[in-house]
């Protein structure tokens, strides 16, 4: 059982990497290409955006009943197809209602895919080693979009559009090579959801029991501002203020992009080792304390005006100190979400811990763009420091909430093998 859960399980996080290979192609263009090399204009490139989240809204709330009655194998295939279609769509379109119904589809099955891979990761882990799942999937991931940024910069030709259909359809193979990978797998019943495998039958009021779950309903306000403050700040509120306040050129900014990569890839095992056998709630809050030296870098960035190289390492300083938060919510914070699920909504839990996620992504960068637009800067660095004060407040408050095998697994498995081997020793 063991073998093949490992087994499944590798050839889920190589898809995955695939996957985010081809990703990486395709996420620094789709602005320019949409608006430029199309020539749609700014409009139809903000829609485009735009409907990318809208999209991944309207599914989401369907998506995690999907997985508890289908299983997460079938639905995951079809957010792959989905996702293929939309971004050989994007790379073929040339005009603005195909490029549209590309990004729909495109924002469908990328929004399908998350909770169905991450239910299938649960499926193939035990509680005590679902941290190490995690953080190999985030790290896989991560890794995955950095070298397909860097290779398809190379590609590129702003000046040719069918340099740009290349990088779209490198993605969409991508994404069907992901799908082609875990169509083979073989899920097992994994133990912390052994009654998990979908049958026609499936509990009524899944909303009402994940709205009536407390501890759930408080990860959720966490994750909202975990993602609000950090993700929904990278393109848009936060690069805007590290150009036009602390001044740094926009090549320079990808170099803090590139920091921020190269912290998660860096750090993620080295972190994992020191974590794992710690409390999670207390990891989380340890988060918000990194976060808020981040947004104090920043901040001061702005305000370092005799030296451009001091503001700019700041600057650069705030995207790796959020790289290191992030290699700290990867084993912790999705694990959770599984340990706190019923094993009948696992689906349900994942999909709706995504759509809190999709949520602070639109907020977020519309929350930030429109402060730094209107000259709020002190006002903006002032509301991100408070927020990252508040994760580590609704963390801490999130401990006290959880059982010792929900909050530190490795701690609370240590008992349950002694009890396992007593028997044994008695027998002899």
């Amino acid at each position: 059982m063991t073998t093949a859960m490992g087994a499944a399980l590798r050839r889920i996080q190589l898809g995955n990497a695939l996957s985010a290979f081809g990703s990486g192609f395709t996420v620094p263009y789709l602005y320019i290409y949409v608006a430029n090399v199309r020539q749609l204009g700014a409009s139809t490139a903000g829609v485009v955006l735009a409907m990318l989240a809208i999209s991944a809204l309207v599914v989401l709330p369907l998506t995690g009943r999907a997985i508890d009655r289908r299983g997460p194998l079938p639905v995951a295939v079809i957010g792959t197809v989905s996702a293929a279609v939309g971004s050989l769509g994007i790379g073929l379109s040339s005009t603005e209602p195909m490029v549209i119904a590309s990004a729909v589809a495109l924002g469908a099955g990328i929004a399908v895919i998350q909770p169905a891979l991450a239910t299938m990761i649960v499926w193939c882990s035990t509680t005590v080693t679902r941290s190490r799942a995690f953080a190999t999937q985030f790290f896989l991931n991560n890794l995955g979009l950095g070298i397909g940024g860097l290779v398809g910069g190379q590609l590129v030709d702003e000046t040719h559009a069918s340099s740009f259909v290349r990088l779209f359809a490198i993605e969409a193979v991508m994404f069907l090579v992901l799908g082609a990978a875990i169509a083979t797998v073989r899920l097992p019943r994994a133990p912390k959801v052994e009654d998990a495998v979908p049958t026609e039958e499936r509990a009524k009021g899944a909303w009402r029991a994940l709205f009536g779950d407390r501890r759930m309903v408080w990860l959720c306000v966490l994750g909202f501002v975990l993602f609000f403050a950090c993700y929904g700040q990278f393109e848009s509120g936060l690069a805007a203020y590290a150009t036009e306040v602390t001044r740094i050129e926009p090549a320079t900014l990808g170099i803090a992009l590139a920091a921020n990569t190269a912290a998660i890839v860096a750090a993620q095992f080295v972190v994992l080792k020191l974590v794992e056998r710690r409390r999670r709630s207390r990891v989380m809050a340890l988060v918000g304390v990194i976060w808020t030296v981040a947004w104090i870098a920043a901040g001061v960035s702005g305000l370092v005006h005799g030296s451009q190289v001091v503001a700019t390492v700041l600057l650069i300083s705030t995207y790796a100190l959020f790289g290191v938060g992030e290699s700290l919510l990867a084993p912790t914070v999705a694990p959770l979400v599984a340990d706190l699920a019923p094993a009948s909504l696992i689906g349900q839990y994942n999909s709706a811990f995504a759509l809190v996620k999709q949520l602070a992504l639109a907020i977020g960068p519309a929350v930030g763009a429109l402060m730094v637009g209107h000259g709020m800067y002190v006002a903006y660095i002032a509301m991100l420091a408070a927020c990252a004060v508040g994760i580590t407040v609704l963390a801490l408050r999130l401990g006290r909430m959880l059982s010792p095998a929900q909050d530190q697994p490795h701690r609370a498995a240590v008992p349950a093998q002694r009890v396992e081997a007593e028997p044994v020793a008695a027998a002899v």
